[in-house]
C-alpha cells in the first residue's frame, strides 16, 4: 500500500473538517454582530425616549407640547429612529399620561416605549 497516497487523503479529510468548523464560526461570529446591534440601537432608542420623558417632565404645566393628542417627531435628524410622544388627560383628575414611543427599522421593525403620570 502507498503509504504517501493514503496521507494525502488524510490531509484533505482534515481540511474539509477544518472548512466546516471554520464555516460554523463564521456563522457564530455573525449572529453575534447581528446582537450586538440590536443592542446598540436598544439601547440609543431608551436613551432618545428618556431624553423626551425627561424635558415633558421638566416643561411648564401650560406648555404646548403637553396638549392632549398624538405628537409625531419624525425621524430624529442623523438616525434611524423617529420618534412620537402621546399625551391624554387622565379622566377626573389633573394628570396627565405621557407615552414615548422609538421605532425603528433593520431587519424588523422594533420600538421601545417609556410612560409616566404628569401631575399639575
Amino acid at each position: 500500500m502507498n503509504k504517501k497516497g493514503f496521507t494525502l487523503i488524510e490531509v484533505l479529510v482534515g481540511l474539509v473538517i477544518l472548512a466546516i468548523g471554520l464555516l460554523a464560526i463564521a456563522g457564530m461570529q455573525l449572529t453575534s454582530v447581528k446582537g450586538n446591534s440590536f443592542s446598540s440601537n436598544l439601547t440609543q432608542a431608551s436613551v432618545l425616549a428618556q431624553d423626551r420623558l425627561e424635558l415633558l417632565r421638566n416643561l411648564a404645566w401650560a406648555h404646548a407640547d403637553l396638549t392632549a393628542g398624538t405628537h409625531n417627531e419624525g425621524t430624529i435628524a442623523g438616525t434611524i429612529f423617529t420618534r412620537e410622544y402621546v399625551v391624554t388627560v387622565v379622566p377626573g383628575t389633573t394628570m396627565l399620561n405621557i407615552v414615548v414611543t422609538v421605532r425603528w427599522r433593520d431587519d424588523s421593525d422594533h420600538s421601545v416605549s417609556f410612560s409616566t403620570v404628569r401631575s399639575q
